[in-house]
């Protein structure tokens, strides 16, 4: 078998830095623009970059979990794959109906969100036939791009990973000749129910790693580049969450207050233009978001059909493109059903919970699957058990923290699949 092929037939033509490029695209989505607010109402200017820092270190525990895993396979899907192996062919087909809603209601959520930023350069765009057009022709052509080969969904997502940390990177490093170090006088390390709301909302902004093991089936070589690609995503994650919130909290007065605290702080020391500027990163920052949900989405119910636990044309692959071009449209269709009607809106609150549970899953898959042989078997995390065992700690308080309807939504969500699975996707473990 080549190189850049694998038992599905698809193209393994991803390096590191693509993957890097998914994780990084998709983790800076719109929070970083809005959240730098919210955590100084709710822990103070002061005290403000400390939750970020809690944050970073709770999703690297969960990341390395990720990245162990990971190691020890070459096919796609990701957590589904993870949980099937650990855990049984109904626990699997649980955890990738929780991903495959997660991606889809983001998608049509992020589709809309689009249309609304473009609202502010065209209006019209944002509500109304323009926004149905805008929907339609963001997932058509992320779509059609995707279909042609991940080759060029990568470009796409690269390209889009690019233009978002470059305004960004201007708004830091402008920004840091503007901050106001007295701001952080008297900054201490905050634990308390402010602080751990705080952390809960940048764990969701935090979201979206996961994707980086989604498209593993076309990796080079997934063993080696995965986990290297899951560790550089936190990274960067965490420097660039970290440096915004620093600049943003140490230039705008009245943060707090601020409900585009990233836009007013560059309006500060950069003039209208740099808000306007900002505006437009963030509008590219929800644009590559886009592109990284339509690329790692289809790859579920095609892992869910390699596995067979779905209809086997969903694990189709175009004899042209080899790319999956069922699970592709399919996707594609549904999303965009959501996003014109507006009935994606609860899917969004399911999302937040259904995320939680899959990162659950995967960190719990750790002991099990290193009991067992593997001949992929590479990375693994320091500490023995430690690492996995807070990071289950950190997945539970974090889901025990939710609010009681997307609890409930999550819960249903989780019969649904239940009932789904009886049905639909009974397969021989």
């Amino acid at each position: 078998m080549s190189a850049d092929s694998n038992d599905g037939g698809l193209a393994r033509v991803l390096g590191r830095w693509d993957l890097t490029a998914v994780g990084v695209n998709q983790v800076i989505g719109s929070g970083i623009f809005v959240l730098p607010a919210a955590v100084a109402t709710l822990v103070g200017v002061v005290n403000s970059l400390w939750p970020v820092v809690y944050a970073g270190i709770a999703n690297a525990l969960i990341v390395l979990c990720f990245a162990e895993v990971a190691t020890r396979f070459r096919r796609a899907g990701g957590p589904y794959v993870y949980a099937r192996e650990a855990f049984g062919p109904f626990v699997g087909f649980e955890v990738a109906w929780m991903l495959w809603l997660t991606r889809l209601a983001s998608l049509a959520a992020l589709a809309n969100a689009l249309a609304r930023y473009l609202g502010f350069f065209l209006p019209g765009a944002g509500a109304g036939p323009g926004r149905v057009v805008i929907v339609t022709a963001v997932i058509g052509v992320l779509a059609t791009i995707n279909l042609l080969g991940v080759r060029y969904g990568s470009w796409t997502i690269n390209f889009f990973t690019v233009a978002k940390l470059v305004p960004l990177l201007a708004f830091v490093l402008l920004g840091l000749f503007a901050v106001d170090p007295t701001v952080f006088t008297g900054s201490r390390p905050v634990i308390d129910a402010a602080a751990g709301e705080a952390v809960l909302l940048l764990m969701f902004a935090f979201g979206g790693f996961e994707l980086v093991t989604l498209p593993a089936g076309e990796a080079r070589s997934p063993r080696r580049d995965v986990p290297i690609a899951l560790l550089s995503t936190i990274g960067i994650v965490c420097l660039v969450f970290v440096a915004v919130q620093y600049v943003t909290a140490g230039t705008l007065p009245g943060v707090a207050g601020s409900e585009t605290p990233v836009a007013d702080a560059a309006g500060v020391f950069l003039g209208p233009l740099g808000g306007t500027l900002v505006a437009l990163g963030g509008l590219i920052s929800i644009a590559g978001a886009c592109s990284g949900t339509m690329l790692a989405g289809p790859r579920v119910t095609y892992a869910l059909a390699v596995g067979g636990q779905a209809p086997r044309w969903f694990a189709h692959v175009s004899e042209r493109f080899r790319t999956p071009d069922v699970s592709i449209l399919i996707y594609a269709a549904i999303a965009l059903a959501l996003a014109v009607s507006g009935s994606f809106e609860q899917m969004a609150k399911v999302s937040a919970v259904a995320r939680l549970i899959f990162y659950l899953a995967t960190c719990a898959a750790v002991p099990v699957l290193r009991k067992r042989p593997s001949e992929m078997e590479g990375f693994q995390t320091p500490g023995g058990l430690l690492v996995p065992v807070l990071a289950v700690l950190v997945g539970g308080a974090i889901i025990l923290g939710a609010d009681a309807v997307s609890l409930a939504a999550g819960a249903i969500a989780l019969v649904v699949g239940g009932v789904l699975y009886a049905m639909t996707g009974r397969a021989e473990s």
